[in-house]
């Protein structure tokens, strides 16, 4: 899939490569943009089109959320695109060591001087920049693809487990649990509490069967707090007795505990979901139980683009194409606003330079170097590393291809956005 503009910048429906490297060999398109590829039309603007339904899904992730662009088309639902956002790590990290060393710099320069709470004071809905960042790159990148294709329809994972379904399975009509996803919340939420091991052998890679803490016989409810995972000899082994009885009395206490990372994703979730509905386009949301249904009633492997592949309830029943490849858009950021490096216990060790581009380059910018001699002798597409000295690296998918090659072979393609992009094969 090529995303294609009109003369004016206005997004058209995207094409096939095909029907884009027809239209730039004939002369009718230049090219807009190499990451993600984008291509202009020359003659044509859009006036007043017509453009069929085209949804895009999201499936959120700690570390990856995935993307999926489904066109309703007169054959029936069509995938066009399939994608991941790599979020960037490592922010509570840098954080916690810029503090580190802001304090360590206070101490030795300045008089001591009582800590002062009252203005700080957070904001109604405030998250903390690792958890607000992925929010914000997912709609960066949602952003981006409105700029060069004309979405009409948002779907969206928004809540990992429903957890009042799950405590109250009545809240919303007793067909929730007699329906299509019976059971299914429930297990999920089972299998990421207790990480899909047996809560007494810790046996993994067997059959687990869902247990009562307190059995049933002895009072037990069937409330998500006095369930847990056991496997079939366990479960036998442990008959009518408690978890206490039976030799574990911890199980009860880990029982009661919140699932944090759930608890952690719901709330990055809900975020990103009201931010969706501020777009004005209509907003989709769906339960991970129910991903993770349609998505083996599908036969699919486990996979981020896949799983945002069957969120939500529009999904069809089948789908007439799946593209071969997917595009892995990684936020990298714009650099550093650090001037002083410092090693590990936080003595400076060396200094930036003010200027951040160099020769016309700055680091992070997509080039080409055309080498003609040596060891890197040949063309090498990728993401820049740029030096005052005009010796210069670069690297792609996350590697150094090539070292020390001079500024006078480089030519830039595309300005440094602060993401990468890359496309690799779909699992089958």
């Amino acid at each position: 899939m090529v995303f294609v503009l009109d003369r004016h910048k206005k997004p058209l429906m995207p094409c096939t490569e095909k029907r884009a490297r027809q239209l730039l060999e004939r002369g009718r398109a230049v090219v807009h943009k190499m990451a993600p590829f984008t291509i202009r039309l020359k003659g044509r603007a859009a006036e007043a089109p017509v453009f069929q339904s085209l949804r895009i899904k999201f499936d959120p992730g700690s570390k990856t959320t995935g993307m999926a662009m489904i066109l309703d088309g007169a054959t029936g639902p069509k995938v066009l695109f399939f994608g991941e956002i790599i979020h960037k790590v490592g922010i509570k990290t840098r954080l916690d060591a810029r503090r580190a060393l802001r304090r360590g710099r206070r101490y030795r320069k300045t008089r001591y001087r009582q800590p002062r709470f009252q203005n700080r004071k957070r904001q109604a809905g405030w998250l903390p920049p690792s958890l607000d960042a992925r929010v914000n790159q997912t709609l960066h990148a949602l952003a981006k693809i409105r700029m060069y294709a004309p979405i009409t329809m948002i779907s969206v994972e928004h809540v990992r487990f429903d957890t009042q379904k799950l405590e109250d399975p009545e809240i919303s009509g007793v067909e929730y649990q007699q329906g299509t996803l019976l059971g299914y919340e429930v297990r999920e939420y089972l299998l990421e509490k207790w990480q899909r091991a047996c809560a007494y052998c810790r046996q993994t890679q067997v059959s687990l069967e869902v247990e009562h803490i307190v059995p049933k016989s002895r009072g037990g409810s069937n409330r998500i707090s006095n369930l847990t995972l056991a496997c079939h000899d366990c479960n036998q082994a442990k008959n009518t007795r408690t978890a206490e009885e039976f030799g574990y009395p911890a199980i009860q206490v880990q029982a009661c505990k919140p699932l944090k990372d759930a608890a952690m994703m719901n709330a990055t979730r809900w975020r990103l979901y009201t931010q969706l509905e501020a777009t004005g386009l209509p907003v989709e949301g769906g339960s991970g139980g129910r991903t993770k249904k349609q998505r083996l009633d599908h036969h699919f492997p486990k996979a981020h683009y896949y799983d945002a592949l069957c969120v939500g309830e529009s999904t069809p029943d089948r789908f007439t194409h799946l593209p071969a490849y997917l595009q892995v858009w990684t936020a990298k950021g714009r650099g550093t606003r650090q001037m002083c490096g410092t090693d590990k216990y936080g003595f400076p060790i060396r200094h930036r330079s003010r200027q951040r581009s160099h020769f016309g380059v700055q680091t992070g910018d997509l080039v080409r170097a055309v080498v003609p001699k040596g060891k890197y002798a040949g063309t090498h597409t990728g993401r820049v590393l740029a030096r005052a000295s005009g010796s210069f690296d670069l690297s792609a998918q996350g590697r150094r291809i090539a070292q020390g090659i001079s500024y006078k072979y480089c030519r830039i393609i595309q300005h440094n956005g602060g993401w990468t992009y890359d496309q690799k094969p779909v699992s089958a």
